[in-house]
């Protein structure tokens, strides 16, 4: 092997330029061929990192051919985008991402590219702007290889590309310490370091690739797994839950059509009531069942725009005040607070309406239900205590959560799913907000949430994926 070294540093650049370009396509072709909608964008940001880097290895590899503006700093500078936009894609990899993650990730970049062109501009020696150069890759890459090491998700893949990012990390650095003690005169250097160092920079950058895309499909697959779960509860509501309230719908209406001549006008008016209230139950939780359908889906659009939570809040009291009177159950509204928030309208309806259904099924007769309102913190937060049977903590634990079924009946044996509550905690995700509940068994429950007072950053009507 080492009779083959060292090499030209053109034909190693010639090397990267077919590496990046072959990688580029490949990414292309799964993004257009295998990716989801969801990594779809994920994908096409890492091929735009590939693709940077081969126009900018195509530049460097012509240097002493083209100006150097074009082979120094635009290649230079290039280069660095094309880091910045593969980092990006790897950070959305990363369970914890964030936009405050990304925005980091482009100014690290900005700046790397801005001393490398005012070191070219001061006319600093080769030596020096390698060493900025490799300084500025360091950095950029510091994150990602941070962010999969503390990231509390770990299995093979992640830690396989873990050590790709450090073994990356590790080659640049030595390249730094190496140039520091043995500064480099030429661009173009011969030395058995330089070919060994450039060999095994592309084969990491090669194998970072495929683990790159082992995780992409790591991805898919859990997203894969959880739409089959949702399915599962999806038919196992409908098989169950849904054919309770139908049945009892199906029977009373039999008893009413087969021998309706022998009961009286308030036996009669009694069972309507009953089938009334059980067609009800039917429509509330088939209408959660649709909400819940698009949702996985991507069917529902998400539309924020300024509103008054104080008169939604009233518009769903209303709605469920008849509810509340058959029971018995005051239904009271508390707050001193005008709150305007920007929000989807038909996501916090539905929350509002989830809760005090919730409320108003499992509190007694003559109970009491109070829904307030206030500013906190820079949120708006709105709570629905109620003093009903409350929540054994073996249910309260399995509350918002997806992969766990929750059955209890309320005070006059209303079927529940626990599907509503899902339903809130998605929905305020969406806001970036938080959903939480207080309960105690025999004493009652506060269910609240709350949402940011500041303007969401989201594109408006775009759907939910």
């Amino acid at each position: 092997m080492f009779k083959l070294l060292p090499l030209d540093l053109k034909t190693v650049f010639e090397l990267y330029f077919l590496g990046n370009l072959f990688v580029s396509i490949l990414i292309f072709s799964y993004s257009f061929s295998y990716a989801t909608a969801e990594n779809r964008k994920i994908v096409n940001w890492y091929g735009y990192g590939k693709l940077l880097l081969t126009i900018g290895w195509i530049f460097l590899f012509l240097r002493n051919t083209i100006p150097d503006f074009i082979s120094i700093n635009i290649a230079n500078t290039i280069v660095f985008s094309g880091c910045c936009y593969e980092t990006i894609a790897i950070l959305s990899l990363v369970k914890a991402r964030s936009k405050q993650k990304y925005g980091l990730q482009i100014i690290v970049t900005i700046i790397a590219a801005v001393i490398f062109n005012i070191g070219t501009f001061l006319e600093c020696t080769i030596n020096t702007r390698i060493l900025i150069a490799s300084a500025g890759l360091f950095a950029i890459y510091l994150q990602p290889t941070i962010s999969y090491f503390i990231e509390k998700r770990h299995n093979f893949f992640r830690i396989f590309y873990g050590f790709c990012f450090v073994g990356f990390e590790l080659l640049v650095l030595v390249r730094i310490v190496f140039n520091y003690i043995n500064p480099q005169q030429e661009f173009f250097s011969y030395t058995l370091f330089d070919s060994v160092y450039n060999i095994a920079l592309f084969l990491v950058s090669l194998i970072s690739t495929v683990g790159f895309l082992l995780l992409v499909k790591e991805k898919q697959d859990i997203k894969i797994q959880k739409l089959l779960k949702d399915k599962n509860q999806f038919f196992s509501i409908i098989a169950h839950d849904l054919r309770g309230p139908l049945g009892g719908s199906v029977g009373l209406s039999e008893i009413l059509a087969e021998n309706i001549e022998d009961y009286s006008r308030e036996e009669i008016k009694e069972i309507i009531q009953m089938l009334h209230q059980s067609n009800r139950n039917s429509y509330k939780l088939l209408e959660n069942l649709l909400d819940w359908s698009q949702l996985q889906t991507g069917m529902m659009e998400y539309s924020p725009r300024k509103l008054t939570l104080n008169t939604l809040i009233e518009e769903n009291i209303e709605l469920n005040r008849n509810a509340a009177l058959n029971k018995n159950i005051t239904l009271l509204y508390d707050s001193a607070a005008f709150i305007e928030v920007e929000a989807d309208k038909n996501m916090i309806a539905t929350i509002i309406r989830n809760l005090l259904t919730n409320a108003i099924k499992f509190t007694n007769k003559d109970g009491k239900i109070v829904v307030r309102m206030e500013k906190k913190s820079k949120k708006a937060v709105v709570s629905v205590t109620d003093t009903g049977i409350g929540i054994p903590g073996h249910i309260k634990q399995k509350l918002f959560k997806s992969n766990a079924k929750v059955s209890q009946k309320g005070t006059d044996d209303e079927l529940g799913t626990g599907l509503g509550l899902l339903l809130c905690s998605e929905f305020i995700k969406k806001h970036d907000g938080e959903i939480w509940v207080e309960s105690e068994p025999g004493k009652g429950s506060t269910f609240t949430f709350a949402l940011p007072l500041e303007p969401l950053k989201k594109t408006k009507s775009q759907k939910i994926l």
